[in-house]
């Protein structure tokens, strides 16, 4: 993304020479395939573009060999598959010995229903249906699983009986990412069923968990707010909502419901006005944080970002500035914190996660998705100009923040040649012919004028400041 292709390319042979999965370990499917599988995928797709939008990356003498690591490491994690009575994958695995012996039988919506888009890509890059089916056979299961009542999901499911062992339906933690894939996956791989999964998932998202006046931008009534439902019966289970769910606007913005991405956005960009940082779950009744600490979480930069390439709205440049600023003021580790650290590191030891928004004291920690999507959504917020903006070529970013190109090689469908009668379900849809359905705007009805004022009406604006508690 940078264009630095020495330090990438250095990067590449130093996995290539270093890594390897035959390891006696234990890891968790959804986080293996986001973020190492993904990886070694989105790196292998940007060395063999024969485009080479960001500069020089080709890798001399290469052979595939991130395609090979990535297909080892897959293989590893398909036992997981195996010996589930729905299909739905056990949620850890041993890159040795398989699916241990006292693994969980309860995995959640999101860590079984979100492997499709990296298990498809690399099956259409092997010519290898294996890996796509069975991700897709897991969506379809959960998928049949839904309420026949409300069409909603719970975010724990027994992957034995099918049972809803947590009832809970809402956009966080547990369920955000399969809501994400659904949409994702028809953009990749241009399959009808994906899209209308995820079309009849918003329809029931807006008519359940949906609260406020009908309008973003207009009308009366209190601000829209995404909440956390019984899964069957549509009721409020508790009044907290967690930081995973402000990645939210920014699928809104990519089925086109720009104008309720921008007031769900702006309820979590004033959360951050108030702390500095996103309390992991933040109660909106008594209006503070449940759960205080700040892991250095992407999904508002995410969602900042893709409203600025949706409106090119100047506000989101300075909501960009400000987590910046207060990613530099509370996170950034001072020398005096790590006095082992090398002379040639003074200039910046890490960004530590927030154990505490309102003390602002520090943990010894910071997860990889700080580098993969927080800093690089940043830095490609401000980078007009970068060839991923410019080069005409069309990317799409893994729920890791991996960059993949959208290619008509990824249109062809090896896995309906094991799933017989189900032709029908693979038909394609055109990109412009994407829609989504019970939506209050889309890309084309924001008005020029509307891009060079603030994206919420000053009285909005202040609702939800009040909302928050920060007037």
């Amino acid at each position: 993304v940078m264009g630095n292709s020495s330090e990438f390319q250095k990067a590449v042979k130093l996995v290539i020479d270093t890594v390897s999965f035959d390891k006696d370990s234990t890891v968790q499917v959804f986080e293996a395939t986001i973020r190492v599988l993904g990886s070694l995928l989105s790196a292998h797709i940007i060395i063999t573009d024969t485009k080479q939008p960001f500069g020089d990356m080709t890798i001399k003498n290469y052979d595939n060999e991130l395609l090979h690591m990535a297909h080892d490491l897959a293989v590893r994690l398909l036992p997981a598959f195996e010996n589930t009575k729905t299909g739905i994958p056990y949620p850890r695995v041993n890159l040795k010995k398989g699916v241990p012996p006292d693994s969980n039988n309860e995995t959640c919506t999101a860590g079984a229903g979100s492997l499709l888009v990296e298990f498809g890509i690399l099956s259409r890059l092997l010519g290898d249906s294996t890996f796509e089916w069975v991700a897709r056979r897991a969506v379809k299961a959960l998928w049949s699983l839904r309420s026949n009542n409300t069409g909603l999901l719970g975010n724990v499911v027994n992957i034995q009986t099918g049972h809803w062992v947590g009832k809970q339906s809402g956009l966080g933690a547990g369920s955000d990412s399969f809501y994400e894939y659904l949409l994702k996956s028809y953009i990749l791989f241009g399959e009808k069923e994906d899209l209308e999964m995820f079309n009849d998932a918003y329809r029931n998202i807006q008519n359940h968990l949906r609260r406020g006046r009908e309008a973003c931008n207009e009308g009366e009534g209190d601000p829209p707010l995404y909440v956390n439902v019984n899964m069957f019966t549509g009721q409020l289970m508790n009044t907290w909502i967690d930081s995973l769910q402000a990645f939210f606007p920014g699928l809104q913005v990519l089925i086109g419901d720009v104008e309720d991405a921008i007031c769900l956005h702006a309820f979590y960009y004033a959360i951050w006005k108030r702390y500095g940082a996103l309390p992991e779950r933040y109660n909106w009744q008594l209006q503070a944080p449940d759960v205080p600490f700040y892991p250095l979480r992407p999904e508002l930069v995410e969602s900042t970002y893709l409203l600025y390439q949706a409106t090119k709205n100047p506000f989101y440049l300075h909501v960009g500035m400000d987590i910046l600023q207060s990613l530099e003021k509370y996170t950034k580790v001072d020398i005096v914190f790590n006095v082992l650290c090398l002379l040639s590191l003074l200039y910046m030891c890490g960004y530590a996660t927030l154990h505490h928004v309102v003390e602002k004291t520090k943990e010894d920690r910071m997860e990889s998705f700080f580098l993969s999507e927080t800093c690089k959504y940043l830095y490609l917020l401000f980078d007009e100009e970068n060839p991923l903006h410019k080069s005409g070529n069309k990317y799409m970013f893994t729920t890791e923040g991996h960059i993949v190109s959208v290619d008509e090689r990824f249109r062809y469908s090896l896995w309906q040649d094991i799933l017989p009668g189900e032709e029908d379900s693979a038909e394609k849809i055109k990109p412009n012919e994407l829609k989504a359905v019970n939506f209050s705007s889309n890309c084309n009805r924001v008005p020029d004028e509307r891009r060079y004022l603030l994206p919420l009406k000053s009285n909005y604006m202040r609702q939800i400041d009040q909302m928050v508690g920060l007037i």
